[in-house]
């Protein structure tokens, strides 16, 4: 006799960084509950990683409204159904017990000195797994994937080839965030030259729909026909296109996570950021600041609203010995003899 469907409805955070770093749990329940049916209440900006999730019934736009009316909305339309979970990552308070549900895990308020944990344990304590915390993993169907696939053919044109990838994300969200375009395209420039470790190689270019200017520098530092520009790609499409990149550099901010998630060897340059809250998670991946720690920077920006650039004492010779070593550390085993 066949299994009844198992319903889950899972409340996505507001922030992308921490759907991504959440997104263990929902692979953690795919895997245990084989009969489980989705449902995602997910803003606009968040919802497409979670596209391809299996057993998948629909998503639910959830966006802020006046006087939290959303979770007024969010629960006429799940009212009538008994969940056998009520995954709210976002924390509604009341709102999942507002609902027929076998069991509920709701994020609660922090507390107003919370602990340096990472976003990854958070997660994991909402259904109690922070001693076996699952890493952040997005779904990919056959439609994802093959639009990856498209983006990262070589193009039809002289000199291209299927050389290593060197993924770069350089927008950041804040100023004090980002580190200078002109050293991400001394960067690449360097590890995809004639004496770098990828003198073949092919540069992928990550960002938002928005972060094209930021992009813009960096795209001049190499040829044309060895640039992927997936500027304005869904995140979905430039997590599939990172699980085939050899080496990804980044800010803090969520294609860090996604290259991580990915499994892609991930350098993480740090500055205002905690990196033991939203540092990337995985045994590949690596966080590089510069002579400052996080609370130096607090100290000097209590409120992380002045608008300076905070990096600029991360040089580019630091952060292109640190890929270097990455790479050396993540190098692929050697193909056995006939293979």
């Amino acid at each position: 006799m066949a299994s009844s469907a198992f319903p889950i409805l899972v409340v996505a955070p507001e922030r992308v960084d921490d759907a991504i770093l959440s997104s263990g749990l929902i692979r953690r329940l795919a895997d245990e509950a084989p009969h489980a049916r989705f449902v995602v209440a997910a803003g606009a900006e968040v919802a497409p990683i979670y596209r391809d999730v299996p057993g998948l019934e629909w998503i639910v736009p959830f966006e802020p409204q006046p006087l939290g009316l959303q979770w007024f909305a969010l629960w006429r339309q799940a009212r009538r159904r008994r969940w056998g979970l009520v995954l709210d990552l976002r924390g509604g308070g009341r709102f999942a017990h507002l609902l027929s549900a076998r069991r509920r895990a709701v994020k609660r308020p922090s507390n107003p000195a919370p602990a340096s944990v990472h976003k990854v344990i958070e997660a994991a304590r909402l259904v109690r797994l922070e001693d076996d915390p699952p890493a952040p993993y997005l779904f990919t169907g056959p439609e994802t994937e093959a639009r990856a696939a498209a983006l990262l053919k070589p193009a039809d044109v002289p000199g291209a080839t299927e050389g290593p990838i060197l993924a770069l994300a350089p927008a950041a969200e804040w100023v004090g965030r980002a580190w200078p375009a002109e050293r991400f395209a001394v960067l690449a420039a360097e590890l995809l030259g004639p004496r770098g470790p990828m003198p073949r190689g092919r540069l992928l270019l990550l960002g938002g729909a928005g972060d094209r200017w930021a992009t813009e520098t960096v795209r001049r530092a190499i040829a044309r026909e060895r640039l992927i520009d997936a500027v304005g790609q869904d995140l979905l499409v430039a997590y599939a296109c990172l699980k085939r990149a050899r080496l990804f550099i980044g800010v803090d901010n969520p294609y860090l996570h996604l290259a991580a998630a990915a499994g892609a060897p991930t350098l993480g340059l740090f500055g205002p950021s905690d990196e033991r809250v939203y540092g990337p998670w995985g045994s590949r991946t690596r966080v590089l600041r510069g002579p400052r720690d996080f609370e130096a920077f607090k100290a000097l920006d209590p409120g992380f609203s002045q608008a300076m650039n905070h990096m600029q004492d991360l040089s580019t010779s630091k952060v292109t010995a640190a890929a270097r070593r990455l790479m050396a550390e993540t190098e692929p085993d050697e193909p056995a003899p006939g293979e």
